[in-house]
């Protein structure tokens, strides 16, 4: 392999999380669930989001925890109330042991700090939904929404078989990407709902392909995007037109240094095209 190929091996490392990482995370999370399973009934309480199918980047942001409430339990009733009830019981709840546990949306986070390996975790309640997936608080429109991040993990299970298990690092390359030009894409899941579709195997080169995703997902990033569990509405409805073009044009331009790095690598001058990808990567990309 050639010395951008070594880079890339060594990225691929860099992005993964540590033992080191897991264990925190694994010991914050139980603690959280262990606590609110002892104070409501819970049908059941699993790990969700880009954390459970391994498509996280570092630092970890968040790390999504899904507490299912009983239907026939104590808290049976906040089904029947406004969304924000149920997040504000939650708060309350959470409050009891961690004093800075704050409503966020559809969840209520709870953060360790900026410079923490794990910065929050953000814990969701939800009810299962009879036909399948489960249903979460909504409270900016005051309803229930469908989701199963199930589906969403056992999609990325199949589709990274599929590639050879080159997929989940290609994500992750990706979305460290957006991290990287302050993550004009949002949510982060979008790119992971583009790569689906877009990501064929076998997978190249991972320069190769970043260059193909990046391109194509600039032409495309206004398209509709639907949930791929086939519940929510389209991943990339909480952008905004003016959100939308400003993400094409980071990735365009993102693109145009990924296409210059291989461009420099072709030619020879390795260490410039690794100056390049240093630009998409940052301290993430490591001389190998």
């Amino acid at each position: 392999m050639g010395y951008i190929d070594d880079a890339f091996t060594k990225l691929k490392h860099n992005l993964e999380i540590t033992q080191t990482e897991q264990n925190l995370a694994k010991a914050r999370h139980e603690a959280i669930r262990d606590f609110v399973r002892s104070h409501w009934d819970l049908a059941d309480d699993f790990l969700t989001g880009s954390y459970r199918r391994d498509t996280k980047t570092k630092k970890l942001k968040d790390i999504d925890i899904f507490v299912v409430l009983d239907a026939n339990g104590s808290q049976a009733d906040f089904r029947d109330q406004a969304p924000i009830q149920v997040i504000n019981a939650l708060e309350t709840l959470l409050r009891q042991k961690w004093s800075a546990a704050a409503r966020d949306g559809m969840a209520v986070v709870i953060p360790y700090g900026p410079d923490d390996e794990v910065m929050s975790i953000d814990v969701v309640p939800a009810f299962k939904r009879g036909e399948g997936g489960y249903y979460i608080p909504n409270p900016s429109a005051g309803d229930w929404i469908a989701t199963n991040p199930k589906r969403h993990h056992e999609l990325s299970i199949a589709k990274n078989a599929d590639c050879d298990g080159k997929y989940v690092p290609f994500v992750k390359m990706v979305k460290g990407i957006n991290r990287e030009l302050g993550e004009p894409v949002s949510p982060s899941f979008l790119l992971e709902v583009m790569a689906q579709s877009l990501v064929k195997p076998p997978i190249g080169r991972y320069q190769d392909e970043i260059v193909l995703f990046l391109a194509t997902a600039a032409e495309r990033i206004g398209d509709e995007w639907p949930d791929p569990a086939g519940l929510g509405g389209d991943v990339n409805a909480v952008m905004n037109a003016t959100q939308r073009l400003a993400a094409a044009n980071a990735l365009t331009q993102a693109r145009a240094i990924a296409e210059r790095a291989v461009d420099l690598e072709d030619e020879g001058q390795e260490r410039a095209a690794y100056d390049e990808w240093k630009k998409l990567f940052g301290n993430r990309m490591t001389r190998p």
